[in-house]
């Protein structure tokens, strides 16, 4: 039997009409010790629904009074995990929980501390859509592999991973999307980890459809990944 060992931490916001599929979908996985799940002030019924939902002893659930940001949602969420190894999980269905025992094997199997999901480097299926939105992925992840020296493809996937104790060690500041790239950079500061990417696939969605982050989150990001260069 697969050895429960992993702790999902789910930031939400106004996800009424995914968040139980998403939640089942991560309960579904045997690695899985506990999903710490966070709504961050939702307005739509979001959080009245998680409360009167009874899930299985695994889901812990807090709630935020207004909404502060998906890396203040993740600060919070972090603060509870038990797990040995530590992912994030948004509470839509563009990325598939199913790969996450693909994308852990190489911290059990000792090679790696921290895994990044690649939508970008090719293998799995991928939604076509949104160029401009992938011009600026492009951007960003060039940006950081020319700050970091690093060779990422994907730097704004939401699934990253990493061993518990990496993501104690690093103090997260940004409240808002900037949380991404804040991680990103602080795990690249330390040239003692060893990162490693795995392809991923990508069921994005539209504006329309419910996607949150626009090209405005870009420029908090270029400011995020030179600031925290230079400082911690």
């Amino acid at each position: 039997m697969t050895e429960a060992v992993l702790s999902v931490v789910m930031p939400v916001y106004n996800e009424r009409e995914t968040v139980l599929a998403i939640i089942g979908k991560v309960l579904r996985l045997e690695i899985v010790c506990e999903l710490v799940v966070v709504d961050d002030g939702s307005t739509d019924g979001t959080a009245e629904l998680l409360r009167a939902t009874a899930f299985d002893g695994r889901v812990r659930l807090f709630f935020h009074d207004r909404n502060r940001g998906k890396g203040a949602a993740l600060r919070a969420a972090f603060q509870h995990v038990t797990g040995e190894v530590v992912v994030i999980q948004d509470a839509d269905l563009e990325y598939d929980p199913a790969e996450f025992s693909e994308m852990i094997r190489p911290i059990r199997d000792g090679v790696a501390d921290v895994v990044f999901g690649s939508r970008l480097s090719g293998g799995k299926p991928q939604r076509v859509y949104m160029f401009w939105h992938r011009v600026g992925n492009g951007f960003l992840t060039f940006l950081t592999n020319l700050l970091y020296n690093t060779t990422l493809t994907d730097m704004e996937t939401c699934y990253k991973m990493f061993r518990s104790e990496v993501i104690r060690q690093i103090r997260i500041r940004s409240d808002d999307f900037s949380v991404e790239p804040e991680i990103t950079a602080k795990i690249f500061k330390n040239r003692r980890l060893r990162v490693y990417e795995m392809p991923i696939s990508y069921y994005g969605r539209t504006y329309e459809e419910g996607k949150k982050i626009s090209w405005k989150h870009g420029i908090g990001a270029v400011a995020a990944l030179i600031r925290y260069r230079f400082t911690d």
